[in-house]
């Protein structure tokens, strides 16, 4: 069974309140009586005065502590019931430090068990419902021997109501009356006393207390009951579009039949009575906890519309698109087994769109032309892939496939980005099993299927892991490259190492050293990115990497490579990006057998390198490492080589990532790659290096490699090679140029450029061995590494 509960880039626990808290509209009143600790998480905002028991110290997400001694004075947390125990009850309270050395729990333990009444703001606290910047914290006398009234309860739910429906109440105080207002007021004795039954015939909130001789007043009760839109099928309330033409609206009866449990909290149902229009899906998305309901099962729903945001980035960064979906207040199961609909094909056959995600800013629903208005057209509704094809290796639980009818366009038999196509035809299958094993070159023997959702930034289909049809596997296989070592050809290489540094487990670092002595053919020169200080990722202020260049050095030896020797320039703590305290670098390995260091000062981490008298300033040395455009990214660096006594310049690469660029399926269209500005700036001040050599030596020889982070046909990459380089990637047929895969899509991210005087003689490989496969191919990075083959003169 899918849970939405991912342990990816969020607290699981977010999720559910966040869930939870608009399962009820808020019906919290200003006014001064009192309401529940359950009240307040379920109706988690506005202002109120909150009344509890202390039971615990909040100590982080979703995490408590029931008995001292406690870790400080700064919060309490509030249940409905003196020994509640049950995390998802409980109220986490903001104590100011005015009332801490009161209220404190690390000063007064004592307090637990305590009643109190806390008025201030409804709001997320350690990400769960709860209440911020009190103002009045007060104990509440519990002395009066006299027992409390049962307070009021309704015949109906809270929730969506048909215009009519008649509201019972009754309590178990025998004797008690029960008084009740409906204008938002405190219900009190002077109220209106109840007689009969409460007639609904608009949105009301009723507030009723029940006052008996003998017994305290007892608590309040607040039914809130909204007039339901009745006889809206479920392709109605999806409408032709992004946004429910109903969003936030009550529906009442909306009937379907259960297509899929993703888990005890949300179910996906689809309509029994569908339209004619394929603009509008016949499928929805609905939530209520412990629905306990099963595939089959056909249901009357009813409850709030909403646009929710499952699972993804949306929260912080706004950039996701929404789900729509229904909250139920009830759901009427009215039978039991029923067949499925036929799922609908998803397939270029079938009207699949393959080359647009969207072209209109979505100011036109076009289906048949966009691809995120055709899977919108389908969300929530049962789908099925004929014999998918594995266009990308299986990450996070998520298979990324075509349909067996869907043209590939790489050797590998995956799907290659290009300027103007990011490929929509590209599917992913959420299966919420990260240890199933595919690749590229896979494929299913039978259809998959399941429903469409969105998530992540992209629309996806659910599908369970189990019922998966066998999977072949293909003939793709890693690849060694045909350059072979040659008395007057250099070899040098480019390859992202993915954070490595001594901590790196020793699986990867053989497989690191085994293609390097094996598949790459030892090159004599190897650029590398994402080298991490000898800590790794402990943010000690240490940046050395003495130890994990060593680490490498000594297992390529151990395989049958040549001693390797190495260069780099450490950078200041923490001033390069990546991971805190990892320190990550460019940095060159080098065959002392075939070429050497040209003899120069080594540079500083803030020194600026130049060129002068055919040689560096610094060997090596960092380009304008004080330049802004390098903020929080890797600066530059170059170093020069001789090799049968022509030198070389190698300036080696990590440009700034992609983060902060908005996705291909988001709510922005087109997306805005914001990032991009800052690596055209790097790329200016890399090609401006490169023309200040030439000038002053037109036939220097000069190679830049790296981790570009952008593709070949970018302006970055425009920008870097200018008129004095030649991107060897661009002589790759296209079938074969790729060197990482990000959600299903192949693209290049690593380029050797070489000056124009060197690209006539200089040949170039991508050596499939990682991008396409996962860790149990043999894969030891996320980048396949990139070399050439050059005569120096």
């Amino acid at each position: 069974m899918l849970t939405f509960f991912k342990r990816r880039f969020f607290m699981p626990s977010l999720l559910f309140f966040f869930l939870f808290s608009i399962l009820i509209p808020s019906t919290v009143s200003h006014a001064a009586a009192p309401i529940s600790v359950a009240e307040a998480i379920a109706n988690n905002s506005g202002s109120a005065t909150v009344e509890g028991y202390i039971v615990a110290h909040t100590t982080g997400n979703n995490s408590y502590d029931f008995e001292a001694p406690f870790g400080n004075d700064f919060n309490f947390a509030l249940a409905d019931t003196p020994n509640e125990k049950d995390k998802s009850k409980l109220l986490p309270v903001q104590l100011p430090a005015s009332f801490r050395a009161e209220f404190g729990l690390q000063t007064n333990p004592t307090k637990i068990g305590s009643k109190v009444q806390v008025t201030g703001s409804l709001e997320a606290y350690f990400t769960v419902p709860g209440l911020k910047n009190p103002t009045v914290v007060t104990l509440v006398d519990e002395s009066d021997p006299a027992p409390k009234a049962a307070e009021p309860v309704s015949s109906v739910p809270s929730g969506a109501v048909t215009s009519g429906t008649t509201i019972t109440l009754t309590s178990d105080t025998e004797n008690g009356a029960i008084y009740y207002t409906t204008d938002g007021t405190v219900p009190t004795i002077d109220s209106t006393r109840y007689s009969g039954p409460i007639e609904i015939t608009k949105d009301t909130t009723i507030k009723a207390v029940v006052i008996a001789d003998g017994f305290k007043d007892s608590d309040i009760a607040t039914f809130t009951y909204y007039i339901a839109l009745n006889g809206l099928e479920i392709h109605d309330i999806q409408g032709a579009a992004h946004y429910s033409p109903y969003e936030n609206q009550y529906v009442a009866n909306v009937e379907g039949v259960v297509t899929y449990v993703a888990d005890a909290s949300n179910v996906y149902i689809q309509s029994l009575k569908p339209d004619n229009d394929p603009a509008t899906s016949e499928g929805i998305l609905v939530y209520k906890r412990n629905h306990g309901l099963s595939a089959g099962d056909t249901v009357k729903v009813s409850g709030q519309v909403k646009e929710w945001v499952l699972e993804g980035y949306s929260e912080k960064l706004k950039t996701d698109l929404p789900v729509t979906e229904i909250n139920a207040t009830s759901i009427t199961v009215t039978a039991t087994g029923q067949a499925l609909p036929k799922p609908v094909e998803i397939s270029p056959l079938k009207g699949q769109p393959t080359k647009i995600i969207d072209n209109d800013q979505f100011t036109k629903f076009d289906p048949r032309q966009d691809g995120i208005d055709y899977y919108e057209s389908l969300e929530g509704m049962l789908v099925k892939v004929a014999k998918p094809k594995v266009i990308a290796p299986q990450d996070y639980g998520e298979l990324y496939v075509v349909s067996k009818y869907t043209p590939v366009n790489t050797l590998a038999k995956g799907l290659r980005i290009k300027e103007d196509d990011f490929n929509p035809e590209r599917l992913i299958i959420d299966i919420d099993d990260s240890s199933f094993v595919a690749k590229t070159g896979d494929s299913f023997t039978g259809d998959i299927t399941g429903v469409v959702s969105y998530g992540f930034s992209n629309y996806r289909i659910f599908a369970d892991h189990e019922t998966l049809p066998d999977l072949k596997e293909g003939k793709l296989k890693q690849e060694k490259t045909k350059l072979k070592q040659h008395a007057k050809k250099l070899i040098v290489a480019s390859y992202n190492v993915e954070n490595f540094s001594p901590k790196t487990s020793m699986e990867k670092t053989t497989k690191l050293a085994k293609a390097i002595a094996e598949n790459l053919n030892q090159p004599d020169i190897i650029g590398l990115t994402e080298i991490q200080d000898n800590d790794g990722a402990t943010n000690s202020g240490n940046t050395d990497a003495s130890m994990s260049y060593q680490v490498l050095i000594d297992q390529i030896k151990e395989l049958g490579g040549p001693t390797y020797a190495y260069t780099d320039i450490a950078p200041n703590n923490n001033e390069d990006g990546g991971a805190p305290g990892a320190n990550i670098r460019v940095g060159f390995l080098y065959n002392p057998e075939r070429v050497s260091l040209v003899d120069a000062p080594k540079g500083t981490a803030n020194e600026a390198v130049g060129y002068e008298n055919g040689k560096l300033t610094l060997n090596p040395g960092r380009i304008e490492p004080n330049n802004a455009a390098f903020k929080s990214s890797r600066k530059p660096l170059a170093a020069q080589f001789s090799f049968n006594g022509d030198k070389v310049v190698v300036i080696a690469n990590h440009f700034n990532s992609k983060g902060g660029d908005l996705p291909l399926f988001g709510k922005t269209q087109p997306a805005v790659l914001s990032s991009e500005e800052q690596r055209v700036k790097i790329a200016a001040i890399v090609n401006q290096f490169i023309k200040d050599i030439q000038s002053k030596d037109r036939n220097a020889n000069i190679i830049a490699l790296g981790d570009m982070n952008d593709f070949e046909f970018t302006q970055t990459l425009k920008t870097l090679k200018g008129k004095e380089m030649t991107n060897m990637i661009d002589l790759i047929p296209s079938v074969d140029r790729y060197t990482y895969a990000y959600q299903g899509n192949l693209q290049v991210l690593d380029h050797i450029l070489v000056s124009k005087n060197l690209s006539l003689r200089t040949a170039v490989d991508i050596v499939h061995i990682n991008a396409t496969f996962m860790e149990e191919h043999g894969r030891a990075s996320d980048h396949d590494p990139v070399l050439i083959q050059t005569m120096l003169k």
